[in-house]
């Protein structure tokens, strides 16, 4: 099809506009990286733009790698990530197809409570107390459990599972399937593409979360990974890794020992995305189709 010259002048705006917003989101993640390779004294000295490495030098990956806590905050990290993302997503399917289910009594009770919980909670206070009272308190359940469902990703689940015919459900049940098996053959196998993506939601919040971890975890040997990096980035704590440099090396590569913390605390959820990503848009749309 021929495009008209103002057709051609719109998408190139449009191209352009892209362009710059792409720019604007990948080069602090490019700078970062780069920053990482460089030489610790050509990047403190350095205060243009960032297009390549200033120097080539792995020394602050060495010492990252050798710093045992980073393995002990992957260790729990990805404990978390894995464990809580099961809890979550299992609990989350089922609160979802209970309430999409238009026979229960009572659902529209249910969801007004459960939306309520959106807008109005009892605050930080109330939440210690209550992991405290369970005995959660200095385990990394206290990470999972208090946090086994999302409103918003119920919601989105349960709006999903409502777009599935009803005469699926009707002919399994002809069959003699109960609600286990409609659930977890035909109701879930249809809605891959919203679990994916709230699969990725759940992920992604496990991965970066450090708030409640550091209000509820004390032992040292819990921390996830977060808890490490925040160590290292605002409370500069890099004379462990640094401390085999010089007196005066061991500020220059300080800087270097957090850009590189960044990039191997950042890259393995930076990895798992472009799996999930084709489910992303699709997920979604089909779970913000009905109200």
């Amino acid at each position: 099809m021929k495009t008209s010259l103002s057709e051609k002048i719109s998408l190139s705006i449009i191209y352009f506009v892209l362009f710059v917003l792409i720019i604007l989101t990948l080069y602090p993640l490019i700078y970062v990286i780069f920053a990482s390779f460089s030489n610790p004294n050509e990047i403190i000295a350095n205060r243009g733009l960032l297009w390549k490495p200033l120097g080539f030098n792995l020394e602050a990956y060495k010492l990252v790698f050798s710093n045992p806590d980073i393995y002990t905050g992957y260790r729990n990290t990805l404990f978390i990530v894995i464990v809580g993302v099961s809890v979550n997503l299992v609990l989350t399917a089922l609160g979802a197809y209970v309430l999409s289910r238009k026979n229960v009594m009572w659902n529209r009770f249910f969801m007004i409570m459960i939306t309520f919980t959106m807008f109005f909670n009892g605050g930080l206070v109330p939440l210690y107390l209550v992991v405290k009272g369970v005995g959660l308190t200095n385990t990394l359940w206290s990470t999972i459990l208090p946090f086994a469902v999302s409103t918003f990703n119920l919601i989105v689940m349960r709006t999903s599972f409502m777009s599935v015919p009803d005469s699926l459900e009707e002919s399994a049940k002809i069959d003699g399937a109960n609600h286990f098996t409609i659930l977890f053959k035909i109701i879930i196998p249809l809605s891959l593409p919203v679990i994916a993506v709230m699969g990725l939601y759940y992920a992604v919040e496990k991965w970066n979360g450090w708030f409640y971890a550091s209000i509820f975890i004390q032992d040292h040997n819990l921390y996830p990974l977060q808890i490490f990096l925040r160590e290292i980035l605002i409370l500069s704590s890099t004379d462990t890794m640094s401390a085999g440099a010089a007196v005066g090396e061991q500020f220059q590569i300080g800087a270097t020992i957090k850009y590189a913390t960044i990039v191997v605390a950042t890259l393995p959820i930076l990895c798992v995305y472009p799996f999930i990503q084709r489910f992303f848009v699709k997920g979604v749309m089909i779970g913000a189709l009905k109200g």
